[in-house]
């Protein structure tokens, strides 16, 4: 299994060299995301904060997010991961924003998503979005699989921008 430190070391180390900072909203990850970024220490440098949204509870709770924002939205996509991601950014003024929504097992979401299936979204001068499918119902392997999706796509945002 990864460990917390190297999982995110190359993204901090560029969100320190950058001096820029990163706001986190997670689902499925359950924090994982955040633990990895603030093992490395000097993450204060880039780390302001995070909120693991499990439910649409604490969506609306954490991030404000309103019901008529969600009229249209289901959580587990692209579109929703984007949605927290923005959110996050604004609520806490970071350069970026890096969001997370999925199943990471051993069963499926109540929206259809087979265990294994995660969006990441990616915030701040590049905006970018994937959906990751490992087709696993181990869910730690999973939450790790999310993790590292998540780390080398905002990796790729942060070299891509200006």
């Amino acid at each position: 299994m990864p460990d917390l430190t190297s999982t995110a070391a190359s993204v901090g180390a560029l969100l320190k060299e950058k001096g820029q900072n990163i706001a986190v909203s997670e689902s499925s990850c359950g924090g994982l995301l955040s633990a990895c970024l603030v093992s490395i220490p000097g993450a204060s440098a880039y780390y302001v904060g995070g909120s693991v949204c499990y439910t649409r509870v604490a969506q609306k709770g954490l991030l404000q997010v309103p019901d008529a924002t969600m009229a249209n939205l289901r959580a587990s996509t692209e579109e929703y991961a984007l949605l927290n991601a923005r959110t996050v950014r604004q609520a806490l003024d970071t350069t970026w924003a890096l969001s997370e929504t999925g199943a990471s097992g051993p069963t499926g979401n109540r929206y259809g998503d087979a265990s294994g299936h995660a969006c990441i979204a990616v915030v701040g001068p590049v905006e970018r979005s994937i959906t990751v499918e490992t087709r696993s119902t181990d869910r730690e392997a999973n939450m790790w699989a999310f993790a590292r999706a998540a780390f080398d796509l905002l990796e790729q945002c942060v070299r891509e921008a200006k």
